[in-house]
């Protein structure tokens, strides 16, 4: 068994199928605790994507495209390779105050490729078709936490629907 800092150990020789079932906990399809990120997405209209819930607040959209941001990142990180191009400058965070910079089928279509991508990078590298420049305890600890993102964005934006509903 190894570990990363103060985490409990991770069981070395972790079978490939887990890892991929790990991020699809999050992301999809199906999850046992509620919507996953693609279901929470899936009944969002433009309209309601851009609407902010409050002053300061972030929208579906805004959101949603920000997970994509975080699941190309830990795609780069796994796989050691360069960032690949994204459909907005900066990084983060991007601000979505409507349609006009990125549609909301555009930030769709975009979260899907990002997870997508990610899915086929994890599932590569588990199974010892592709390399990575990280220990398979690290590469645990990205996939578990990517999963957790996008769990918690999911709530998250479960609750903004009602807000702006």
């Amino acid at each position: 068994m190894s570990s990363t800092a103060s985490k409990t150990p991770t069981p070395a020789g972790i079978p490939a199928a887990t890892f991929t079932r790990v991020l699809d906990e999050g992301y999809g399809p199906g999850a046992w605790y509620g919507s996953d990120l693609r279901a929470a997405t899936a009944d969002v209209g433009p309209q309601m994507a851009f609407r902010r819930p409050g002053e300061g607040r972030r929208s579906i959209a805004e959101i949603a495209l920000h997970h994509a941001y975080w699941a190309g990142e830990i795609e780069r990180k796994l796989s050691g390779g360069p960032a690949r191009p994204f459909p907005l400058e900066g990084e983060d965070w991007f601000d979505l105050p409507d349609g006009s910079r990125l549609s909301w089928a555009s930030v769709q279509a975009t979260l899907e490729a990002a997870h997508d991508r990610l899915s086929r990078t994890v599932e590569a590298i588990a199974a010892g078709r592709a390399p990575s420049p990280l220990g398979e305890a690290e590469r645990f600890d990205l996939v578990l936490g990517i999963t957790g993102h996008a769990a918690y964005h999911a709530g998250q934006i479960q609750l903004v629907k009602k807000l702006v509903g």
